[in-house]
Formats: C-alpha cells, sequence, structure tokens
C-alpha cells in the first residue's frame, strides 16, 4: 500500500472537547460500550486458554489442542479484512453490527459442543466475529474519539483487561470444576447483548453521518459527470483481498491439520502451507511490511512478530502447569491473571508517562521483556524449575506487552487518514492474528513430534516431561528475538502523513 495522498475530510461526528475525556458526557457510553466488548473478549481469551486443557481431555481432543488456538486466529482475518473494507467504504456500523452477532453465534455453538471437531467450529465462527469486531472497533475510536484522546481510549481498552484477567481464569476454572466449561462460553452471550446496546447512540450518530457524506459525494460527482461507488458496494479491489484472506486462513488451518497426517505428507502440508500464508498476507498488509521498511510496515511487522512469541507461548504455559505440576484449572490459570494484570498496568503507566517515554522506547523495551519472559519459560520446562518460575516469567511478558501494544495502535492510526483507517487497522489485527496462529501452528508441530520423547532427558539434567514444552517455548523466543531486532527500525509518525 503506497502513502495515502492528503484528502479534504468530511464532515466530521460531532464532539466535545478534549478536556472532557474519555468519560465526558458525549462519550461516556460510548467508551463503556467499547471497553466492554473488549472486557468480554479478554476474557473469553484469558478463560478458554484455562480450561481448554481440560476440554480436550474431556472430549478427546488432545490433537486439536493448537488447532483450537491458531484456527480461530486464522480464521479472524477474515472477519479483519471484510470489516476494514466496508468500515472505510461506510464505516464502521454494520461491520460492528454483523461481527456481535457471529461472535454470539460461536459462543453458542462452542458452549453446546459435543465433540472437540464442534468445538474447534465454533470457535470460528466466534473467531471470524471477534476479528471483525476489533477492527470495527479501531475505525469507530478514529471516527468518534478526537486524535488527543487516541492514547487514552487504547489505555483504556488495555485497562479493560483488569478485571477479567483478576477473575477470568480463575472464575472459568471454577466454573469448570464445579458446573462445567460449557457455561464459559454461554454465560458471555448476555453481556454482549448489553454491551453493544450502549453503543447504539454512537452508531446511530455514525450511521447519520455516512449518509451525509454518501449524499454529498453523489452530489460532486454528478455536479462534475463523475461516477462514484454506491455505499455498501464492493470494488474489485475489495473482493481480492478477502479471497487472500480466505487464502491466508485456509493456509494456516492445513499447517494446523497436518498433525492428523503420517509419513512425508505431515512434514510438507505445514512447509507449503506456511510459505502460501506469508505469500498470501502481502496484499493484506501495507507493502513493505515482510522486508521491514521503515513507518507503518516496521510498525505492523513489530506487532506480528511480539504477538509470535507472546501467543505462540502462552496457550502451553497453563498445560505446562496442570500436567508437570499437577496444578487445577483455577491455579495454572493464576500465571494468565498475572501476566494479563501486568499488561493492564504497563498499559495505564505508558500512558501516564505520555512524550516522557517515546514510542519508539516503548516498543524496544516491550518486545525485550517478552522475549526474555519466554526464553525463562523455556529454562523453567527444561530445568523443571518450581510452577512460581513460569508464572513470574508470564508476569514480566504481559507488562511488556503492555508498554508497547497500545504505542503500536496510536501510531497505526497516526498513519492513516479516512480512506486507509480501515485498512491499516485490518492490517495491524492481521499481523497479531497470523503471527499468533503460525506460531500456534508451529508449537502444535513441535509438541506433537516431541511429546514423550526421551532425548535430552536422558541427560539428567532435563526434565523428564519438559521436552516438549521447550521446544514450543522454543519456537516462540525466535520470534521474540526477530520482534526486539526488528523494534529498533520503530520511528515516531511525522505529522499530518499517512504512511503506508
Amino acid at each position: 500500500m503506497t502513502a495515502a495522498s492528503p484528502q479534504t475530510s468530511p464532515t466530521p461526528v460531532p464532539t466535545e472537547t478534549t478536556d472532557d475525556g474519555i468519560f465526558g458526557r458525549r462519550f461516556l457510553l460510548i467508551t463503556i460500550g467499547a471497553c466492554a466488548l473488549v472486557f468480554l473478549g479478554a476474557f473469553e481469551s484469558l478463560a478458554v486458554t484455562t480450561i481448554m486443557p481440560l476440554v480436550s481431555a474431556e472430549l478427546d481432543g488432545e490433537q486439536l489442542y493448537a488447532l483450537a488456538f491458531a484456527g480461530p486466529l486464522a480464521v479472524s482475518v477474515i472477519g479483519m479484512v471484510a470489516a476494514g473494507s466496508v468500515a472505510d467504504r461506510i464505516g464502521p456500523v454494520q461491520p460492528l453490527l454483523a461481527s456481535v452477532a457471529l461472535f454470539i453465534v460461536g459462543l453458542l455453538l462452542a458452549g453446546t459442543a459435543t465433540t472437540m471437531w464442534t468445538l474447534v467450529a465454533g470457535r470460528l465462527v466466534q473467531s471470524l466475529g471477534s476479528g471483525a469486531m476489533t477492527v470495527a472497533l479501531y475505525v469507530l475510536v478514529a471516527r468518534i474519539y478526537p486524535p488527543a484522546l487516541h492514547p487514552r481510549i487504547f489505555a483504556g481498552f488495555a485497562a479493560a483487561w483488569v478485571v477479567p484477567s483478576l477473575i477470568g481464569p480463575f472464575l472459568a476454572g471454577v466454573v469448570a470444576e464445579q458446573f462445567t466449561w460449557h457455561w464459559v462460553f454461554l454465560g458471555v452471550v448476555g453481556l454482549v447483548v448489553i454491551a453493544t446496546v450502549l453503543l447504539l447512540p454512537a452508531l446511530r450518530m455514525l450511521r447519520a453521518a455516512a449518509v451525509e457524506r454518501a449524499d454529498r459525494q453523489a452530489a460532486d460527482a454528478a455536479a462534475t459527470g463523475g461516477r462514484t461507488v454506491a455505499p455498501g458496494s464492493t470494488n474489485a479491489a475489495d473482493v481480492r483481498r478477502l479471497g487472500w484472506a480466505v487464502l491466508v486462513a485456509a493456509a494456516v488451518l492445513a499447517v494446523n491439520v497436518s498433525t492428523e497426517f503420517s509419513g512425508w505428507t505431515a512434514w510438507l502440508l505445514p512447509i507449503v502451507g506456511a510459505v502460501v500464508a506469508i505469500l498470501a498476507l502481502r496484499p493484506l498488509v501495507p507493502l513493505g511490511t515482510l522486508t521491514a521498511r521503515r513507518g507503518l510496515p516496521t510498525v505492523i511487522l513489530v506487532r506480528g512478530l511480539t504477538s509470535a512469541a507472546f501467543f505462540g507461548a502462552e496457550v502451553y504455559v497453563p498445560y505446562l502447569l496442570t500436567r508437570e505440576h499437577g496444578l487445577t484449572p483455577a491455579l495454572a490459570g493464576l500465571a494468565l491473571t498475572g501476566g494479563a494484570i501486568a499488561w493492564s498496568v504497563s498499559s495505564w503507566l505508558q500512558g501516564r508517562l505520555g512524550d516522557r517515554l517515546s514510542n519508539a522506547n516503548a516498543v524496544q523495551i516491550g518486545s525485550s521483556l517478552v522475549t526474555v519472559a519466554v526464553a525463562v519459560a523455556l529454562l523453567a520446562a527444561l530445568l523443571g524449575l518450581p510452577p512460581v518460575v513460569p508464572i513470574a516469567a508470564w508476569v514480566v511478558s504481559g507488562g511488556g506487552m503492555g508498554l508497547m501494544f497500545p504505542r503500536l495502535s496510536v501510531m497505526t492510526l497516526a498513519y492513516s487518514d479516512e480512506r486507509s483507517q480501515g485498512f491499516n487497522s485490518a492490517a495491524m489485527s492481521i499481523g497479531d492474528a497470523i503471527g499468533g496462529a503460525l506460531a500456534l501452528a508451529a508449537t502444535g508441530l513441535a509438541f506433537t513430534a516431541l511429546d514423550g520423547s526421551v532425548g535430552l532427558a536422558g541427560a539428567g539434567w532435563v526434565a523428564s516431561g519438559g521436552v516438549a514444552f521447550a521446544g514450543c517455548f522454543a519456537i516462540a523466543l525466535l520470534a521474540g528475538v526477530a520482534a526486539v531486532v526488528v523494534a529498533r527500525r520503530v520511528r515516531r509518525p511525522e505529522p499530518s502523513r499517512a504512511d503506508g
């Protein structure tokens, strides 16, 4: 994607001054509703990670453990691309409503699943909606809030992880142990509806602005004899991007299901799938992303690499604690709780520091903390260190993510104008999803190949059951090291410039 050219801004959505803050009279319901959706997405993410070892054992689906995480991340790309394209044409209203509906349907499917494949299917539908919802919320922020409030609302999104991080993993474990894990999905449905209702005033405001903009564009086209695209219509570029998104998702899914095969197919399929996924990713992100071009491409790439390191390792932390140390799902969830709290606290801290902490420094420090934490988790798995070690490491990892992610979000919007907000927001989320999905696919293959291995364990200083987990953490560590290297190329966006 080339640098966006300047354009005349449409009539803006009326807003109060930034002195009102994100909890001012005009923004109050919008902020609560948007943060509530982030809150519920965070709860589901943390809760599912906590209960998945129990679910996979009950449904006899341990071979699909990695797919239950990587598959949804891959499919979410389709929702992101579709939502970004529609939002750039007609605004975020329709994408947001459609994404919420898909999210609810996925929750219902997963919550009523009796087989692992049904649960994975529900997770795929849920993630299709959550991917679109993420992009729609970013565009909503860009259209509703003035730029001066962007750091605050993104800090608010991160802070929306506080309560679910405090109670989410533990509560999910308790619900699964005392009742049934099905309610971890089904209990969220009503809350999603309430959060969406709180956003209705903002959606009406955006819809009115979109109609006004479309009418003005039609009038201008009629006056000049030009042509305009009807609101809601698609164009060839949108269709091509959606096709590439489907190809990316299919390639990542192929990598994950390769564990179901044997012989040469089991090794060739993941290699081909990974190559196809990376090639198909190019049209969905700014030009130069895969080569770490300075500007927006580097911002997108470092998010993807850090997501690969963090999420590629995170799903195996509670698994390590439950299988190798005998912790209950509720206690194993403490690692995720600590990491999420640290994410929220460091996100709040970076917001308070403002320009005293540069974007570049925040990204470099954050990526380094994540990488060090993954390295410690690797050593803990290999050496059989006490559970407190990987739990503490994950607190450090969450702190690194909270420090850098809000800054990367702010920088993405700073590089965007109204015509590219949807595309760039989608690209940022796609980087997160594909980075995490490919990492999870690789770690899933490593875990399957190494599980039960006695190789290094025969040396005596390696924990007998930790080789498979160490292999997973080693793959995540490679992504973390790459993120640290790329983070050195991140720079502040120049004022009034949309780069891509």
